[in-house]
């Protein structure tokens, strides 16, 4: 009898609710930090919930500081730049918050800040991680305030290489947070856009990570109530920006959709990254616009479990009725049909299909993804080729 074998992970601590942001320096406490660096982006650093985050850890007798150089797709510098305040201001752990952006570079900073070799050393290739020294890295709170990247739950980071522009994939397990803080009510006022791509976000990590070809039940259990979050919150938000309720839900498709890629990613992601570096799109846009050009082409391995998913989320019409319901959904929520939408052109064509079948992502299609198939999905999703979705 043939026995399968597999290595599974879970994520951390989650405080999840409404207003749970106020146990922010109790967090911090339990983790032993006494002088945090809350790392956050620029567009964040000035909004109420920001100064709110930086009064509670104050108030609870704690010494934090914010750091905020950090751009929408950071990079190299950006980490170094937090490094710096970090070790200047004798800090002994970091509040990643935000969104991926924030959450990654906090936890980057976390990780690196003492340590002896570049990043790039530690990319996630093989057993790089191993190279680290585990005991340098400093504990991590952290808490989002999109719903849509679920970094909060991650080992991982992504941090781009202005000298390739390409996206790096950095990770070591003790990346994870030590706790994390969960308020739907942080997300409230985020605009349209950002909502409508992080959310598609949460779900094309959740249907990555159920279409994949690896044996991981419990992530894709997790994956399937995942979509189902979505498919079921993500308009009502689209209409309704104070749904607490939906925001919640939506916040936890995030997580768990960060959850289940353990499992693996697929073309959706390879493709998306090395456009969002060339282009500078917003990655769960970009993923957005994708994911119904993906789909079509893997259907040939993935038409009968698309089938069950559908059967479960109460869409009719196995493959076909979902990938209807997926362009019915990008539709009501204002994701363009094409790259062209995201202002991408095909200046950088060919660069995209080398740099997309090198991504890490890309080994866990379901269907192999080589030069030629990477070109033809690009140039399908730029068109928007309809021969391309064949059953829309």
């Amino acid at each position: 009898m043939t026995t399968t074998r597999a290595n599974w992970n879970y994520p951390t601590a989650v405080r999840f609710g409404a207003g749970r942001i106020i146990e922010l320096a109790d967090a911090c406490h339990a983790l032993g930090i006494h002088r945090p660096l809350l790392v956050t982006d620029a567009g964040l650093a000035t909004l109420a919930i920001t100064r709110q985050a930086m009064s509670i850890l104050q108030d609870g007798g704690l010494d934090p500081a914010l750091f905020a150089d950090v751009q929408p797709n950071p990079v190299e510098a950006n980490l170094q730049a937090g490094i710096t305040t970090f070790n200047k201001g004798a800090h002994d752990g970091v509040v990643a918050f935000g969104g991926g952006s924030g959450l990654d570079t906090g936890k980057l900073i976390a990780f690196m800040a003492r340590q002896t070799r570049t990043v790039w050393d530690f990319e996630d290739v093989d057993d790089w991680w191993t190279r680290a020294d585990a005991a340098a890295i400093v504990p991590i709170v952290a808490v989002p305030t999109t719903a849509g990247t679920g970094s909060e739950v991650g080992r991982a980071g992504v941090l781009s290489d202005a000298s390739t522009r390409t996206k790096k994939v950095i990770f070591h397990p003790k990346m994870m947070p030590g706790v994390v803080i969960c308020d739907p009510e942080l997300t409230i006022g985020l605009p349209s856009f950002i909502t409508a791509g992080t959310g598609m976000d949460a779900l094309a990590h959740c249907l990555e990570a159920y279409c994949g070809p690896g044996y991981h039940p419990m992530a894709e259990g997790i994956a399937v109530e995942g979509m189902r979050l979505v498919f079921e919150n993500l308009r009502k938000v689209m209409m309704n920006g104070n749904d607490i309720e939906a925001r919640g839900h939506l916040m936890t498709a995030a997580a768990m959709g960060a959850t289940a890629f353990q499992k693996g990613l697929g073309a959706i992601h390879a493709l998306s990254h090395p456009v969002g570096s060339l282009h500078d799109t917003h990655h769960g846009m970009t993923n957005a616009v994708f994911m119904p050009y993906v789909l079509a082409f893997n259907r040939p391995a993935i038409e009968e479990k698309i089938g069950r998913l559908a059967a479960w989320l109460g869409i009719t019409n196995g493959f076909e009725g979902f990938l209807n319901a997926v362009l019915s959904l990008r539709q009501d929520i204002g994701i363009p049909h094409t790259l062209a939408g995201l202002n991408v052109d095909d200046r950088f064509r060919n660069r995209i299909a080398k740099m997309a079948v090198v991504d890490p992502t890309a080994g866990g299609n379901p269907v192999p993804l080589t030069e030629a198939t990477a070109d033809a999905l690009f140039v399908a999703a730029l068109s928007g080729d309809p021969s391309a979705l064949r059953s829309a």
